[in-house]
């Protein structure tokens, strides 16, 4: 059974390196601690994140099979490499390429062939750390090296970087960071013609109305000054290439040995979303959605949500982001789920992954009969 972005989208390269959607506020919507998880699988560090916070299992849904080689080669990692070494072939420490090659052949006997042939074949990736090698992180480079430096020097972004009062961001951002410039800058290149032709496959924007740039821009400035940008790793890897000391939730090393410990906990099915929803023997406690109804009508997307109702337990979480379409489920399934509209707000305030425009989180009701 096919989901309907992949009608649409091509899938035969790694889109996502990292995943793009804040941890932290993901596990605290969904409470993973002794449930089974249903989790889109993206570049897995979300998924691994539901593992640290002490999940029973983690069943991964990736249909993307270059998405499905990073989670395996993270899996890899985890098994074989110490926190630092994981680092260094993720591309977040410096190394030589001959070192992370090095690195990588520490982690073959825990990949199978179909995934060693993957990384053989873009074995640039991992010489210059594989959590660059996504269409997104490439995106986001070309942004960094190419255009930011003709608004922004390396200076003036390593001082919006740095930790300052709610008082001191607001003056940093309105008096020397929110240029005629920079706001030119953010319209052209966070357009929907470029995004999605550079960041994101234009299929993802079917159902987005209005303008891509004013939405985003808006809330880049909640995470410049309400937020610390000091501390926030979406931000840090896109201005500085790097997340620095703000790790997010899977790459913490207080995190790094429980992952470690609890991988045989983790299962990839690289199917839809859909197809793994069909097995009527399977329940589920909480499930991690990404974003996924931004790529589906409204039709669709209250399907999908009828499928998760019945492959879930009583008080099972939802989570999902909307970016720019707006999804959450409807009126007509209030009696199956139960929107957590507070805690939803709550925790969407708190957002690192500053690009959202929402943060859904919903709980399964099922009425005894």
């Amino acid at each position: 059974m096919q989901s309907e972005i992949q009608q649409h989208a091509d899938f035969n390269h790694v889109r996502y390196a990292n995943c793009w959607e804040d941890a932290d506020i993901l596990i605290r919507a969904l409470q993973p601690e002794g449930r089974h998880c249903l989790s889109i699988g993206s570049a897995g560090d979300n998924s691994f994140s539901l593992l640290a916070a002490g999940a029973r299992k983690v069943t991964i849904s990736e249909m993307n099979p270059a998405q499905v080689s990073c989670i395996k080669l993270r899996i890899a990692a985890y098994k074989c490499l110490s926190h630092k070494q994981f680092l260094t072939l993720l591309g977040e420490l410096d190394a030589t390429p001959e070192e992370r090659v090095e690195l990588y052949q520490k982690c073959l006997p825990d990949l199978d062939s179909t995934t060693q042939e993957y990384w053989h074949h873009f074995h640039e990736h991992i010489q210059n750390g594989f959590g660059r090698a996504g269409k997104f992180e490439n995106y986001f480079t070309l942004f960094r090296d190419k255009f930011l430096p003709w608004v922004h020097s390396y200076k003036h972004t390593a001082e919006l970087l740095t930790s300052k009062s709610a008082r001191d961001r607001n003056a940093f951002y309105e008096e020397k960071w929110n240029t005629w410039r920079w706001r030119l800058l953010f319209k052209l290149f966070f357009s929907r013609f470029v995004m999605g032709r550079l960041g994101r496959d234009p299929a993802f924007f079917k159902y987005v109305e209005g303008s891509v740039a004013d939405r985003i821009l808006m809330r880049t400035r909640h995470a410049l000054v309400t937020l610390e940008p000091a501390k926030n790793p979406y931000l840090q890897w896109i201005l500085m290439g790097r997340y620095g000391t703000a790790l997010p939730h899977a790459l913490r090393e207080e995190n790094f040995n429980t992952i470690r410990e609890n991988l045989d906990r983790v299962t990839i099915d690289p199917r839809p979303l859909e197809a793994v929803l069909n097995d009527p023997e399977q329940i589920y406690d909480a499930f991690n959605l990404s974003d996924i109804f931004e790529y589906m009508s409204e039709d669709n997307t209250e399907s999908l949500l009828q499928r998760i109702h019945s492959g879930s337990s009583h008080g099972a979480r939802l989570a999902y982001w909307n970016m720019l379409a707006p999804r959450s489920r409807p009126s007509q399934m209030a009696s199956k789920l139960k929107a957590l509209g507070e805690l939803s707000q709550s925790l969407f305030h708190e957002d690192k992954a500053f690009f959202y425009s929402a943060f859904i989180v919903e709980e399964s009701v099922h009425t005894k009969s």
